[in-house]
């Protein structure tokens, strides 16, 4: 029996997980955001976002065992150069950067 070579393979995850992409930071023009940053230095480094929306609330444990509801909201920006750009964020942070393509 016949085994696919590595670089079909590698080939195929790539295209596969090619639909959305997740970073730790975002340029801004000559701004960088990063994860953790506030909605306020993201907002004075990138500007209004094009949507913003509230997704609800999370319910988050802290060091002390008590349970806390937090705000979970995405911030899309773009489309820049063909991408589109989530920003999510949760108690007021930024905790994840994802992008893609548009149509």
């Amino acid at each position: 029996m016949r085994r696919p070579r590595l670089s079909a393979t590698l080939l195929l995850l790539g295209l596969l997980g090619a639909s959305t992409a997740q970073a730790t930071s975002l340029r801004c023009g000559s701004a960088l955001i990063t994860r953790d940053d506030s909605t306020h230095e993201v907002l004075s480094k990138c500007g209004e976002p094009v949507s913003r929306d509230f997704l609800g609330y999370r319910e988050r444990l802290d060091i002390y065992g008590f349970r806390n509801e937090i705000a979970v909201e995405e911030w899309t920006y773009g489309p820049r150069n063909g991408m589109y750009h989530f920003l999510r964020f949760e108690a007021g942070r930024l905790v994840s950067i994802g992008s893609k393509r548009g149509n």
